[in-house]
């Protein structure tokens, strides 16, 4: 709103009211609170009607407050008839947003804070239909996180006087203050003088309060399995939500009655080459010493530390029962520790047939893979880092050139992937040399002579095959690439195309020969002139048929001359044949033929003395 624009309407309602005695006409209706929670949007309907339907006021204003300090008020919106706007330089310019509704409006604050959390004010101005106004409480709550509890892990003894400490709970950043309630076993505890104890401290942070409760408890023998946990309860919209911690139990501290022994690390499987801790404990107090053995070594003491027993590096024959009891006590005591410790192993990987293996072109071969353990396995097989079968066993059938190759057998344990192992055998398929492209049809093509061609020849086969070439048509041939490895052979000639020619590339090992014949079909190179262009094409027809057409008209005008003179007869009794043979070097041959690529072309020859056309010679 303009500076201007402010005092005049602010003068122009007063006016107005002033002038008006029907308050009553407005009727304002607005909830008296409205619950969110902090970061989403808050929603605030105002809603408003004229009593008087019939005369309701053309021009209506509505304005929205906020209270902030103390009684003071702030205006945040306008909105009437022409214009809404949110008031600038205030906490919420940029955040609210005001819409008309059927049943009047309302006010929308994106992002809620904690700081929003406060009274807003609706007044709606008819002018002379009159005013009303109405206010809602906002509310805003953000639940805190989830309770974390921590036990003492001292332990706890029952000669103590007065309550010991057994737990903490925290809750964090939660609005309102959230509450919490602890309790025994599903049961809740209440402060009892002498018995139960709760401390609660509580602090502030932007906005958030955190709170941290302590239970102090007097223990007794039977809060030895006692399971503790704490319960943080808070406000939300609508309602009151709680949400409970995990359960602890705590040590109870008497004359050792009990004593448990454990595996402390690793976590779960234990397979050979691990460092293995377990742990011994009991619940007397103080704690006692311990002392560890093997049940299926009775009579020997296994050298530990404290409530401690290391086994570095393990393996499989330290599987067993082991027990521990405490120092002082005689190996039939009924107060000792057991546990069955299970060291897993799996063996290196057997693979038949061994190492490499060789198999003709067209057999079939079972290849196997066993590792020994003491789970389950599961065994794959790869080839070029591709899969190529699962389980124990590979079947391959039909072999091929491309059989060949390195077969390795993954061996794992899916329970506990630590545990793996591989083989792997080398296939070799032997055969005769087989010609990559086969040699059912003979090569044929076509070349200009004088050209070079490149033939090129590539044999599979085990052994590896030799190539050799056989050229007729052409001395002037030789070798430019050959290249071999354990499965292949190739072999590149260049030959000069001089005439037809016939060659044979020929793949041999000791397991037979295979051959591939090429066929070159020579063909004379035509010289070429320069490039015939259409455009120029079309001048030269034009300027040869005007030449043409001058020459038919010379030799007009000579056979009319001599038809006057007399030298030429006419009738058919004096019709006269023109010897070829007495052609005179001013007579003159034209020979019109046409195109075969719709361009005509004339051809003029002079023809001299006796000598003969082409198709005469």
């Amino acid at each position: 709103m303009s500076p201007m624009h402010g005092p005049f309407v602010l003068l122009f309602l007063h006016v107005s009211l002033l002038s008006s005695s029907a308050w009553a006409k407005v009727s304002l209706n607005m909830n008296e609170s409205a619950e969110v929670y902090l970061g989403d949007s808050a929603e605030i309907p105002c809603h408003y009607s004229f009593t008087d339907t019939d005369n309701e006021p053309s021009f209506v204003m509505i304005q929205w407050f906020v209270r902030g300090v103390g009684s003071s008020r702030t205006r945040i919106y306008y909105f009437d008839n022409k214009q809404n706007m949110a008031d600038s330089n205030t906490d919420y310019s940029g955040r609210i947003n005001v819409t008309k509704t059927q049943q009047g409006t309302l006010l929308t604050i994106q992002d809620v804070q904690l700081s929003d959390e406060r009274e807003f004010f609706c007044q709606v101005n008819g002018l002379a239909a009159g005013s009303a106004e109405g206010k809602t409480h906002l509310k805003v709550f953000a639940p805190p996180e989830s309770p974390v509890i921590e036990g003492v892990l001292t332990g706890i003894s029952v000669t103590k006087d007065v309550p010991s400490k057994v737990a903490s709970c925290e809750a964090k950043n939660g609005f309102p203050k959230p509450n919490i309630t602890w309790y025994k076993n599903g049961m809740p505890l209440e402060s009892t003088p002498g018995h139960v104890n709760v401390l609660i401290l509580t602090w502030e942070s932007k906005g958030l309060y955190s709170v941290q409760s302590t239970l102090e408890y007097k223990v007794t023998k039977e809060d030895k399995d006692s399971h503790f946990s704490c319960e943080v309860s808070f406000f939300v919209p609508g309602a009151i939500r709680t949400v409970e911690s995990s359960s602890i139990n705590i040590t109870v501290h008497y004359p050792t009655t009990m004593v448990e022994l454990w595996k402390e690390s690793p976590q779960g499987l234990v397979k050979e080459g691990d460092t293995v801790e377990l742990r011994c404990q009991g619940d007397g107090n103080p704690p006692p010493s311990f002392i560890f053995s093997r049940e299926q070594d009775v009579d020997k003491d296994l050298d530990s530390s404290g409530d401690t027993l290391i086994l570095s590096p393990v393996s499989r024959k330290e599987s067993g029962i082991y027990q521990c009891r405490t120092r002082g006590s005689d190996r039939n005591t009924d107060v000792k520790g057991e546990m069955q410790l299970t060291v897993h192993y799996l063996d290196p990987a057997v693979v038949v047939p061994k190492e490499s293996e060789f198999m003709l072109r067209g057999e079939d071969l079972t290849a196997s893979c066993n590792a020994l353990s003491s789970l389950k396995t599961s065994t794959v097989w790869y080839k070029n880092g591709q899969q190529v079968g699962k389980g124990n066993t590979l079947h391959l059938q039909d072999a091929t050139f491309e059989t060949t190759g390195e077969y390795t057998c993954e061996v794992t344990v899916p329970s506990l992937p630590a545990l793996h192992t591989s083989g792997s055998v080398h296939i070799i398929v032997q055969g005769s040399p087989q010609l990559v492209g086969g040699v059912d049809q003979e090569v044929q093509m076509e070349e200009a002579t004088g050209r070079m061609v490149n033939l090129s020849c590539e044999a599979r086969g085990h052994p590896p095959p030799s190539i050799s070439w056989s050229i007729i048509g052409s001395q002037n041939w030789y070798e430019v690439a050959s290249r071999a490895n354990e499965h292949m052979t190739q072999s590149v000639v260049s030959v000069k195309v001089t005439s037809d020619v016939s060659a044979q590339c020929n793949a041999s090992n000791d397991m037979g020969t295979e051959v591939k014949a090429f066929s070159i079909k020579a063909i004379p190179r035509v010289t070429t002139t320069t490039p015939f262009s259409p455009a120029e094409g079309s001048g030269v027809i034009i300027v040869v048929i005007i030449l043409c057409l001058l020459l038919l008209a010379v030799l007009g005008s000579v056979l009319y001359f001599l038809h006057k003179k007399g030298k030429i007869p006419c009738g058919r009794s004096g019709k006269q044949e023109i010897s070829k043979e007495k052609t005179t070097k001013d007579d003159i041959v034209v020979e019109m033929k046409g195109s075969t690529k719709a361009e005509d072309t004339v051809l003029l020859k002079a023809v001299n003395g006796d000598q003969k056309g082409p198709n005469d010679q």
